[in-house]
């Protein structure tokens, strides 16, 4: 199965870089993974390169129903009116995109010609992540799920949920991928590494949000900007998310409790020693 990384030609402020797209062919028969952002750079490459390899876009598999993953859908559907769109539902967020989708489920199979990728539902960035695996070249495609050189946003207020990603970031390990292809950013061969940054940063992050609350500072706001020092304005929002999520974790597990848009930790439990009879 050959595989080309198509520029979605956009720019994500917050990554610093836009999206990759990936698009399978297989003899004839071809499939686009995620749907970019609908610019006519991005819709004149994967026409050219289905030119060139003499396929036909049959469907377009979408990571998660973040905008700059499927607001191309339409644009594509218009393009390829016979081509399938195919995504883990997400109602009230899969709407605002207009396309004939259709529902996938953990465990579904997704043929390419004669090539099959396996759906894994990977929630955590979005209530509706999924991965893609191939698993005769034991590549995944990671969507949101792991990125190199950056740090994955958990928009706790819009669908994230960290112990979520962090289970979803395990299962993604016990599938045991040779390498991964992001959508944003290059290849990812060296996969213990990558899963191991992104681990360690989570935790991190959760112990300097510990130390936070510890020291009093109680609101989202004061807590982000105790952490995230000199911060540019269009990043802020994502700051807040990202303590968020590390605050709901906390409230998860009960080690911490909201009171008004107000956090505190709660004490840890008293542990008596064992006495001697």
């Amino acid at each position: 199965m050959l595989t080309l990384t198509i520029d979605a030609h956009n720019i994500v402020p917050i990554m610093g870089q836009g999206n990759q797209t990936y698009l399978l062919i297989d003899g004839a028969a071809a499939a686009l993974i995620d749907a970019g952002t609908g610019l006519p750079a991005h819709l004149a490459d994967i026409a050219a390169a289905l030119d060139r390899a003499g396929a036909t876009l049959e469907q377009v598999v979408v990571t998660h129903a973040h905008g700059d993953h499927m607001a191309g859908a339409p644009a594509l559907a218009h393009a390829y009116p016979r081509a399938r769109f195919r995504k883990i539902p997400w109602p009230g967020e899969d709407e605002r995109y207009a396309a004939p989708w259709e529902p996938l489920a953990d465990g579904d199979r997704i043929l390419v010609g004669g090539e099959a990728l396996d759906v894994l539902h990977t929630p955590g960035h979005a209530l509706d992540h999924a991965a893609l695996w191939h698993a005769p070249s034991r590549t995944m495609w990671t969507g949101d799920l792991v990125l190199p050189g950056a740090n994955v946003l958990i928009p706790q207020s819009r669908g994230g949920d960290l112990r979520q990603y962090l289970a979803s970031l395990d299962r993604l390990e016990q599938a045991g991928p040779a390498r991964l292809l992001p959508a944003h950013g290059t290849e990812i061969v060296d996969v213990e590494r990558a899963l191991r940054r992104h681990r360690e940063h989570k935790a991190r992050r959760e112990d300097q949000v510990v130390a936070a609350v510890a020291a009093g500072r109680a609101a989202v706001p004061e807590i982000a900007e105790s952490i995230y020092h000199g911060l540019a304005p269009a990043l802020v929002k994502a700051a807040h998310e990202n303590v968020r999520s590390h605050l709901e974790k906390l409230r998860q597990e009960q080690r911490a409790v909201e009171t008004e848009g107000r956090w505190t930790l709660k004490p840890e439990p008293h542990v008596t020693g064992a006495t001697s009879p």
